[in-house]
Parts: structure tokens; C-alpha cells; sequence
């Protein structure tokens, strides 16, 4: 195995509609890249301004850019921005208040 870059800046991402039963309002779409890399899953998620529901994955995730509100279901409500280290746990049922475009830089169990 060699150090290179998995991704740069210049490079976009592909974005796609979310399904009609997680829009709560607007018309988010969101886009995911996931690293090629060994023994851990981990890449880049982004979503457009809007509301969605989500049941998430165990994650913890930095935000890159964009802020949001995620409200979920039994816990605090967190209010995220650029520089924001996050952790949210599996089953975790979550309502995704973006008020500009979100990208996060993901880290699952892998």
C-alpha cells in the first residue's frame, strides 16, 4: 500500500433525490462518496438545504462545511456547523434541519 490522495477539492459530488417518505420540506438531495480504504468505512456525504428524516448508522462525522440542525428522537437537539465532531448512534432516528448545504467527512465501523 502507497500514500495518495483519495480526494481533492476540484472534484464534485454526484447528488441524487431523497425518497418522498424522508422529505419533510424543500427538495434536499443529498450525494455520498465512500474512500476506497482497507478495514475501516469512511468517505464524504453532502445534502442540499431542506428537511429529512434518517434512521442512522453508528458514525462519527466532522463537518467540512454547511450548517444544520438534527433534532433526534429521545436526546438533544444538536445545532452543527464547519469544524463540528459528531457521533451518532445506530438506530438513531434523526430529523435533518439544513439550512445550508451540509458535507461531513463520515467514520463508520468497518
Amino acid at each position: 500500500m502507497h500514500s495518495h490522495i483519495l480526494w481533492s477539492p476540484g472534484r464534485t459530488l454526484e447528488h441524487e433525490p431523497l425518497p418522498d417518505d424522508q422529505v419533510r420540506e424543500g427538495s434536499p438531495t443529498t450525494a455520498v462518496w465512500e474512500a476506497p480504504v482497507a478495514d475501516v468505512a469512511c468517505g464524504l456525504w453532502e445534502h442540499t438545504v431542506g428537511v429529512s428524516t434518517d434512521v442512522e448508522s453508528a458514525e462519527v462525522f466532522v463537518v467540512l462545511s454547511g450548517r444544520a440542525t438534527i433534532e433526534i428522537e429521545g436526546e438533544p437537539t444538536l445545532e452543527v456547523g464547519p469544524g463540528d465532531v459528531v457521533e451518532l448512534a445506530a438506530g438513531a432516528r434523526t430529523v435533518w434541519h439544513v439550512t445550508q448545504t451540509l458535507r461531513k467527512f463520515w467514520v463508520m465501523p468497518g
